[in-house]
């Protein structure tokens, strides 16, 4: 019988690494998930948003509301305004008071376009405070 002495170089070592293979499984699975789930998070649902549930604020004694119309017509009070004067004869109806709430109504067929260009020129001029007027829904 043959006696054999084991040196301390020879002993078996332990590989210490990390698989990594399913964690890469698993982000690959995830990253699909994900490519395919975030174009169909996106709303692409006609909506219908001229009435709100919420509770109506109390007004002021003399709210400024400034219209636009179906044939995108721009009046602020009774009265029909030019959309080059827009700006002028607000500054008129506040004093000046760009802190005034302005309340802007605007028709269901008033596209959004139009409704954007008409609050664009109100905060290009100072006016932020501005609050749209909509039906109450029951």
């Amino acid at each position: 019988m043959s006696l054999r002495i084991r040196h301390a170089d020879e002993t078996n070592q332990e590989a210490h690494e990390i698989n990594v293979t399913p964690f890469i499984d698993v982000m690959l699975v995830l990253l699909i998930i994900f490519m395919v789930t975030a174009p169909l998070s996106t709303v692409s649902v006609p909506v219908d948003l001229p009435a709100s549930t919420q509770q109506a604020r109390p007004r002021p004694e003399k709210p400024i509301y400034l219209t636009v119309q179906a044939d995108r017509s721009i009046s602020l009070g009774e009265e029909k305004i030019p959309a080059t004067g827009l700006i002028a004869a607000i500054a008129a109806a506040t004093k000046g008071n760009k802190d005034e709430r302005i309340f802007l109504r605007a028709d269901k067929a008033v596209d959004y376009g139009s409704l954007m260009q008409v609050m664009d020129q109100l905060v290009t001029a100072g006016y932020a405070k501005v609050a749209l007027v909509l039906l109450k829904r029951e």
